[in-house]
């Protein structure tokens, strides 16, 4: 059994940037085991994905890497467009060109973990009958971006979930940024949208972009500053990167607050160049000073 577990589709991405246009693997599960890879091994890392077996060459590159990978095979590979526009890293507009199969209890049956973080990417990827089966085996950790994805024509527009309280009742770790926060709960301020604890979330963590985070366990509120990059280069995977070291914290036994500032010092660090966080322990906790 591993510590964390992390579910999801590896992507093909064509991200399209003011600076440049870039074709590489993507998707949370992506992101999110370089990012977990680059720390001491001292919470243990699996990684389930699905994709076309003739675009493997991702799998080989993470097993080169060291990182564990079980892949099923789909008959498609998710293939995403990522378009920037200006400075601002925040916003995105986003084109799906294919879908892959939906992961299935079936295949997900000898999956052990203490944590499984569910990479979605759009929004049926994982049914709640997945995520109801996979909570009765450990923690689910989802970061809602994909759930909230509808794809008309190759577009992708956001839109509310209609099984969320199907879902968040079995969902320990939620993350949402400030957009999908409003989107589930048709409120603004970040306080007030932490009654998604109410609906049975355990950890709530709602990121701000340059604002910071805000956490909500047990009743208290945590507030995460954002650090400053040098440069802001390529923003994608930078809330993959962010679950990755808050989830590597808190299974370490740090407090909200610490776990927090280590993943947005890891975002910070990703947000200065395009691909996978590749850094050390040393680079993040400078950072955090």
């Amino acid at each position: 059994m591993t510590d964390i577990c992390c579910i999801g589709h590896i992507t093909k991405d064509k991200i399209v940037t003011p600076h440049h246009t870039v074709y590489m693997a993507g998707g949370t599960s992506f992101y999110f085991a370089y990012a977990i890879n680059q720390l001491p091994k001292d919470v243990t890392f699996s990684l389930v994905t699905s994709m076309n077996p003739a675009d493997d060459e991702p799998v080989k590159k993470m097993r080169e890497a060291g990182i564990q990978v079980a892949l099923f095979p789909s008959r498609n590979t998710v293939f995403f467009e990522n378009r920037y526009y200006g400075a601002n890293q925040n916003e995105r507009k986003q084109r799906v060109l294919a879908k892959a199969d939906p992961f299935c209890i079936e295949s997900l049956k000898d999956v052990k973990a203490k944590v499984f973080h569910l990479g979605s990417l759009l929004s049926d990827d994982f049914s709640p009958e997945v995520v109801k089966f996979l909570a009765s085996k450990g923690r689910v950790s989802i970061d809602v971006q994909g759930y909230l994805r509808e794809v008309r024509g190759e577009k992708v527009y956001p839109i509310d979930w209609q099984d969320k309280l199907k879902v968040l009742r079995n969902t320990y770790y939620l993350k949402v940024n400030e957009t999908e926060m409003e989107t589930i709960t048709g409120l603004k301020d970040p306080r007030q949208a932490a009654l998604l604890h109410s609906w049975g979330v355990t950890e709530v963590i709602i990121t701000l972009g340059s604002e910071g985070s805000l956490i909500y366990v047990d009743q208290t509120f945590y507030e995460v500053p954002a650090y400053k990059p040098h440069e802001v280069v390529d923003a994608t995977g930078c809330g993959d990167t962010y679950s990755a070291g808050y989830l590597y914290r808190r299974l370490q036994g740090a407090s909200p607050l610490e776990a927090g500032k280590f993943a947005a010092a890891m975002c910070t660090i990703k947000l200065e160049h395009s691909g996978p966080f590749l850094r050390s322990l040393n680079n993040i906790l400078q950072i955090i000073g």
